[in-house]
């Protein structure tokens, strides 16, 4: 940490996965973000006030801190330790990225701090090695909507920015671990199932990109992917998508693996919907979010400089 000797911060958006039908290739970043903010140390320390991330480990085995050193680690470098306050309004284990805002806040760290000099391609490579698949991570790495995908070890991601709706997260309060809502997925397709699905996938991308919100939100309910396997994890799916849609919105879909659930509208209509959607389901959190188009980034304290 030779030249980056500044308290510096990462900041990284949330993200959607899937819309429906476009699984494990079609993310959006969210304006819900982890903040970490860094300098430099005798030793790792890692603590936060968030109430879902203070008990977490606050030294090195924090996994944040463990995706940095892996990450320096490959490219043979040992990282300087770092004091980090950790913050974040992402909820964990709720289909909103939390993990992947994690993976990718960590590489940022370990790509300032070591000096590796990483590209955007190189970190979304990596990011995916660990994810498993680009959604999530890309769309924290570069912000808008992204279209990817993973195979034989090359990543390719299309991020657009031109493209704009808001969405409606409606968050219970319990928690739906990513292994567990994968675990009801299907090992296998017919060769005619996917079709079917693959078609409904290449429709809603056509139909995000030509702003047919109503032929958007019909591919988004005629998933054949995940959707049908985990709703019946998520007893109160069902009740939103029809109360959401009668109150104005386009769509309806699973955020990730669930549970939660967003429910997309046009721009300028999500606050109503929003407050319809919490009067009507007052035990769970319904948030008003807007695409985040910027990704992760890193700003110096003292001269604000943006990397």
């Amino acid at each position: 940490m030779t030249q980056n000797n500044d308290k510096f911060i990462i900041t990284v958006p949330a993200s959607s996965a899937n819309l429906g039908p476009g699984f494990d290739s079609i993310g959006v970043a969210l304006n819900l973000y982890l903040t970490l903010e860094v300098e430099k140390s005798e030793k790792w320390e890692c603590n936060s006030t968030s109430e879902e991330l203070k008990d977490l480990p606050a030294d090195e085995q924090n996994f944040i801190c463990q995706i940095a050193l892996q990450t320096a680690a490959k490219y043979g470098r040992d990282l300087h330790p770092c004091k980090i306050k950790v913050e974040s309004d992402i909820p964990l284990a709720r289909g909103l990225g939390s993990s992947a805002s994690a993976i990718i806040a960590g590489i940022e760290l370990a790509d300032y701090v070591g000096e590796l000099g990483l590209t955007k391609e190189e970190k979304l490579l990596l990011s995916t090695e660990i994810e498993g698949h680009p959604d999530n991570v890309g769309a924290s790495l570069y912000g808008g909507l992204i279209i990817g995908c993973y195979q034989q070890g090359q990543v390719d991601v299309l991020p657009i920015a031109s493209i704009s709706f808001e969405m409606v997260a409606v968050i219970p309060r319990e928690s739906l671990l990513t292994k567990d809502s994968r675990g009801v997925l299907p090992t296998e397709f017919s060769y005619s199932n996917t079709i079917q699905a693959s078609s409904t996938a290449n429709v809603l991308v056509a139909a995000l990109l030509s702003q047919n919100w109503e032929m958007a939100g019909k591919m988004m309910e005629m998933d054949l992917f995940h959707q049908p396997y985990r709703k019946p994890l998520i007893p109160f799916y069902n009740a939103v998508e029809d109360f959401a849609k009668s109150e104005g919105a386009f769509g309806v879909a699973l955020s990730g693996a669930g549970p939660t659930v967003l429910c997309f509208c046009e721009e300028g209509k999500g606050r109503l919907l929003k407050q319809s959607i919490q009067s009507k389901f007052p035990d769970m959190t319904a948030k008003l979010l807007s695409i985040d188009y910027t990704g992760s980034n890193i700003t110096k304290v003292n001269n604000c400089a943006t990397n």
